[in-house]
């Protein structure tokens, strides 16, 4: 059994889903001694959700520690992130020593742009799917997932599907049974089978 405590770094940004943060957030949180949470952005303080629910978040690229592992949410602000050249050289020189970069729905549209992806397999939010696979390049974008780890790079499907993806990283370090546990103590159904999505289809994807 893994006994590391890992930094988990939320990047937060304008726009941001917020289930996307803090459902994951709710289950990292269960095992306070394997998972240390901080919030990063580009630069400290508040930072609106989609929802308008507001974060301070502390910690800037320029000032937090090198993560182990990163988590980056969708929402609608990722449509102007994508094209944002400076918060994604500064996202990529900080994230450069993380053991594994992740993230929830429109987020993997940021990683791709980001150059994060290329050459790896990814999914995304399956409403926004086609919008998310135009960025990056070489990327095997996979449309039927609820979540797709390839490596050091975990992706999942939209929103909700964020919290199966954590509950399968609990389960890869800590395993299944801590995973299941921390579910059951919030009374969340998980789905442990990555290829589990009938989303696709019902936005005509496969």
């Amino acid at each position: 059994m893994d006994s590391r405590t890992r930094n988990v770094a939320v990047v937060l940004f304008d726009g941001f889903e917020v289930l996307d943060v803090f459902g994951p957030v709710e289950l990292f949180s269960r095992l306070p001694d394997a998972f240390a949470l901080t919030y990063v952005t580009a630069q400290p303080g508040r930072v609106r959700s989609a929802q308008g629910i507001e974060v301070i978040a502390t910690e800037s690229f320029d000032t937090a520690n090198t993560p182990d592992i990163v988590m980056v949410p969708g929402g609608m602000g990722t449509r102007q992130l994508v094209d944002d050249r400076s918060f994604l050289g500064s996202f990529v020189n900080w994230s450069a020593g993380a053991e594994l970069i992740t993230s929830v729905c429109t987020g993997s549209a940021v990683l791709a742009a980001a150059g994060l992806l290329d050459g790896y397999r990814a999914t995304s939010n399956k409403k926004a799917f086609t919008w998310a696979a135009e960025h990056g390049e070489g990327i095997t974008w996979v449309p039927q997932a609820r979540w797709v780890e390839d490596r050091d790079r975990w992706t999942s499907s939209g929103v909700a599907a964020g919290m199966d993806m954590t509950a399968a990283l609990i389960a890869h370090f800590h395993g299944a049974e801590a995973a299941a546990t921390a579910a059951n103590e919030i009374e969340l159904d998980i789905h442990t089978d990555p290829d589990w999505d009938p989303f696709a289809a019902h936005h005509g994807l496969v």
